[in-house]
């Protein structure tokens, strides 16, 4: 299809390239983030399961479901665009359905599910899980990472004096804690099979104190801020 005699496809391939120009020179920036440590957890438990069909729940503009597509699975990702993303979103990477994990529209039942960092901005985080557990097979695995205090919770870190970053971030960043996971799994039928513990900060939350760069994997018992976990539906 053309435009004024002008191909879609150029426009496309301008757009691309302009996009990779603008995250190419945004790279002096950045720090290293918690990322290297959450994909390799994603990554790791997709080699030991072999899923075929997996479920990313909101990549954003992350490239993500497409490094998954990659690797020969059937990807679906999907995003609460309206409720997060303010200014709208593009994947450039990926196609991303809109839809809400609280309460979906997706009626199939996936082998994986990966909810990387998204899940501590979603208040009603009970709800969003239960619908991950709903949406696997039997045998299917779910990954969720996210900021994390074995005793305690905590409904907005960046509200919190002290917070390192994100007081003027339009969505709030949980904290969650072991009664949380509790919770998650009261009758839900799914088990918690693996989880880490990380210090990214020297602070006691998230955001708190100096970033620690390498991160260190610690204890549940020793100082941390995030966790991976893997959960699996009986």
């Amino acid at each position: 299809m053309k435009l004024s005699g002008f191909p879609f496809s150029t426009i496309g391939r301008w757009y691309c390239r302009r996009a990779c120009l603008k995250e190419y020179r945004k790279q002096e920036k950045r720090s290293v983030n918690e990322r290297p440590v959450e994909l390799r957890f994603v990554f790791e438990h997709l080699s030991k399961t072999c899923p075929r069909t997996v479920l990313d729940i909101g990549p954003g503009k992350s490239s993500l479901p497409h490094l998954m597509s990659l690797c020969g699975y059937r990807v679906t990702a999907i995003d609460n665009i309206e409720d997060y993303w303010r200014g709208g979103l593009f994947n450039r990477h990926f196609y991303v359905q809109r839809d809400d994990i609280t309460s979906p529209k997706l009626t199939g039942k996936f082998d994986f599910i990966t909810c990387v960092s998204v899940l501590e901005h979603i208040r009603e985080h009970e709800a969003a899980v239960r619908s991950m557990f709903s949406l696997l097979n039997p045998g299917g695995s779910l990954v969720i990472t996210c900021p994390y205090n074995e005793t305690t919770y905590v409904d907005n870190v960046y509200k919190q004096p002290g917070a390192g970053y994100g007081q003027n971030f339009p969505y709030i960043c949980q904290i969650y804690s072991r009664r949380e996971i509790d919770t998650w799994l009261e009758n839900s039928g799914c088990d918690l099979v693996a989880q880490e513990y990380w210090r990214f900060f020297t602070g006691e939350y998230w955001t708190f104190g100096d970033r620690v760069c390498p991160p260190v994997e610690a204890g549940k018992d020793k100082l941390h801020q995030i966790t991976c976990m893997l959960f699996r539906k009986r």
